[in-house]
């Protein structure tokens, strides 16, 4: 039995939309960056604290066959963390840092099972155009950036902002399906075909 230890609706449409069957049970875990921690390390750390989690809390009733998918997804610019925006004042600085530029999403993703747990990071290189204020104004009060760290969403109106990226592009939506896909594999977990 497979289980996503997230809330996030991105992640859990792209596990549906791969062919995975599984139920949801949100990690509710403190996210705190650890001093001297580097973002790498930070998601895969938050990803394997996650499917532990759940995987203890739910193993003494499911048994051997649980497995259980954790991730965390941030941005960084420069080595320097962008997560999810506090309000509207912090997404603009966030959109305002990114313009013009290009930066890192990085997804960690650890597959928790009787087994043990793997852990791996994914890395993905965006480009944004540079936005005006208007542009970004607009934006924020769509209410689009403010639950995606980095503030915005590839798969939404920003997308209109991005002319490329380098790597997997399910990574910035939320989930690195062929990397995961590889991990629920060796953990015995198939998609439906």
């Amino acid at each position: 039995m497979l289980v996503l230890a997230s809330a996030s609706p991105r992640r859990r449409e792209l596990l549906t939309q791969a062919g995975y069957t599984f139920e949801v049970v949100p990690a509710h875990i403190p996210e705190d960056l650890e001093p001297g921690e580097e973002p790498v390390a930070y998601v895969t750390r938050l990803a394997r604290e996650k499917a532990e989690h759940i995987y203890r809390q739910l193993a003494p009733t499911l048994g051997p066959s649980l497995v259980v998918l954790g991730a965390d997804t941030t941005v960084t610019l420069e080595n320097h963390i962008l997560g999810k925006p506090e309000d509207a004042g912090d997404a603009a600085r966030m959109l305002r840092l990114l313009a013009g530029r290009d930066h890192q999403v990085i997804t960690g993703v650890a597959v928790a099972s009787a087994a043990g747990t793997t852990a791996h990071a994914e890395v993905t290189r965006v480009w944004f155009e540079p936005l005006t204020e208007a542009e970004m104004a607009s934006y924020i009060a769509g209410g689009e950036p403010m639950d995606k760290a980095g503030a915005y969403a590839i798969q939404g109106r920003a997308a209109r902002w991005i002319p490329r990226i380098e790597g997997c592009y399910f990574n910035v939506v939320g989930l690195p399906i062929a990397r995961v896909s590889a991990m629920l594999l060796a953990a015995g977990i198939q998609s439906v075909e």
